[in-house]
């Protein structure tokens, strides 16, 4: 099994490229934190290569930018080429298959963590029109169905008629 899930910030901007056939290829190194402490009790980072192809790769350079977080799922590969000076060059990088932004549009994290909030703020004033004519719909279907649902104390399954309910053996799913 291979799979590979990170989430981190991006440590600059995607590069996009094309192959000679057209399809997109986009490129980017994400630092992804690790969950202990060095001795001097700072944190450190691992700084991982993905790369994302055809729309995705497209979406990815158009919305990303550095120090957006990201959420990567994919898969570990390794490769090989010869270098420029005639050397065989290992590469080791993360096949995205999908890619999440996890910060609204226009939200830049600096990665020091204290921006949540902010951004959060930012989701909200950014449909404040849809949030609003949201709530006047949550209200009306609340107002019509407090209407409708007053009585708590009755049975919604109970048979006030004196009507009997005809059911063959070959209606019922057992």
């Amino acid at each position: 099994m291979n799979r590979v899930i990170l989430v981190g910030r991006l440590t600059k901007d995607p590069e996009l490229r094309y192959t000679p056939s057209g399809v997109a290829v986009a490129t980017f190194t994400l630092a992804v934190n690790r969950t202990f402490t060095n001795q001097s009790g700072e944190r450190e980072a691992d700084f991982i290569n993905v790369v994302v192809w055809r729309k995705q790769a497209e979406n990815v350079a158009n919305f990303l930018k550095k120090g957006s977080q990201a959420g990567v799922d994919g898969r570990l590969q390794s490769r090989s080429y010869e270098g420029q000076d005639g050397k065989r060059v290992y590469v080791t990088e993360v096949v995205a298959e999908s890619v999440q932004f996890l910060e609204p549009k226009g939200g830049s994290g600096n990665g020091d963590g204290n921006n949540g909030g902010s951004q959060g703020n930012n989701r909200g004033n950014g449909n404040n029109r849809n949030a609003q004519e949201g709530n006047r719909n949550n209200n009306s279907a609340n107002q019509s169905g407090n209407q409708e649902y007053t009585r708590v104390d009755e049975d919604p399954f109970a048979n006030n008629s004196n009507e009997t309910i005809d059911i063959s053996d070959d209606d019922l799913p057992f």
